[in-house]
């Protein structure tokens, strides 16, 4: 049976809907925050002593949101994996130690694959946090700790689909991982390393020397015309031209030029690269960090900055990927 034709149906205010589904979400998860205390501190320190992983289960709808919860743990510091609770009883609790800390989620706190679990998980020792919407369900009295989810109704208009729900269990598992995540002084290094295949791992792990461009650098003299100056520009595409002095590296920026135009007006075309050229350019060290060079373009609203060593510039690092070609 198909419920997708409009036909059939009076033509609605679906952003209306959507509002009442964002308020109702918004409101459930506000409603965490006065539960989020001396037994979630608890938690958070077993879980800290604990030597094993965090293994993360449930089924259904809680089991996509326990998959989203383990990534997290996992990538924050707190090493975790997810267990699909009806495989786990077919033979992949093998993968479970008497070590790891056992994490339930279930709206009900009844959810018969996550209870038939219980006698092995005491048998075998393992600490258990369930996160549940009902504090007196079979999950929640058999764990070591119980976060309570509850949600005073679901989003979903017959109350019956998992939304409000999920989002809670979703809320509760991040403040979970966060506060693990500060108590471990997991900082942004760790992340990085954890992250090596993303832009923010590589922002924060590669250093300037990785980055910078270093052929074919638009290096031009204090005594060139202001025409060559804007073929070096044009030519590098990295909004710089360098000036080589007796006293050291020089620049002249794209914005230099724009600048040299409204001030001189006709004299522009009789100006040298001396007459526009910043004497002190900003230069880093080959070892900085690509994260601090960004950091410090952006605080002075520069684009480019030099990579040397004393006077000798090795390179260009920029804020924009590096021209092709």
């Amino acid at each position: 049976m198909s419920f997708s034709n409009a036909a059939f149906s009076p033509p609605r205010k679906h952003a209306e809907a959507g509002r009442r589904v964002l308020a109702a979400e918004a409101q459930g998860v506000a409603d965490l925050i006065e539960r989020v205390g001396a037994e979630f501190d608890a938690a958070v320190e077993d879980i800290l002593v604990s030597s094993g992983r965090v293994i993360v289960c449930g089924m259904g709808k809680s089991g996509l949101v326990g998959r989203k919860i383990a990534a997290t743990l996992a990538s924050t510091g707190t090493p975790s994996f997810f267990l699909h609770p009806a495989e786990a009883l077919h033979g992949d609790l093998g993968m479970a130690t008497d070590a790891d800390y056992f994490l339930g989620i279930s709206n009900s706190g009844e959810t018969q694959e996550l209870v038939a679990l219980l006698p092995f998980l005491l048998d075998n020792g393992n600490r258990i946090l369930a996160m549940t919407g009902n504090p007196t369900s079979t999950l929640a009295s058999h764990s070591t700790f119980h976060l309570d989810v509850s949600v005073a109704e679901e989003a979903c208009s017959l109350n019956l689909a998992p939304t409000t729900s999920t989002t809670a269990a979703l809320a509760m598992g991040d403040a979970l991982a966060v506060a693990l995540m500060e108590a471990r002084g997991f900082v942004s290094e760790n992340f990085a390393r954890l992250h090596p295949g993303g832009s923010i791992g590589r922002r924060l792990l590669d250093q300037v020397s990785d980055v910078m461009i270093t052929k074919k650098l638009p290096w031009t003299t204090a005594s060139d015309g202001i025409l060559e100056v804007i073929r070096q520009i044009t030519k590098s595409q990295l909004g710089i031209a360098l000036v080589s002095t007796p006293n050291g590296p020089a620049i002249i920026t794209d914005g230099d030029i724009r600048r040299a135009v409204q001030d001189h007006d006709d004299a522009f075309f009789s100006l040298v690269a001396a007459d526009i050229m910043t004497t002190t350019p900003t230069m880093v060290a080959p070892t900085t960090r690509m994260e601090d060079a960004l950091a410090l373009m952006a605080s002075r609203q520069i684009s480019s900055l030099l990579v040397g060593v004393g006077d000798d510039v090795l390179g260009v690092v920029t804020s924009q990927p590096a021209p092709r070609g």
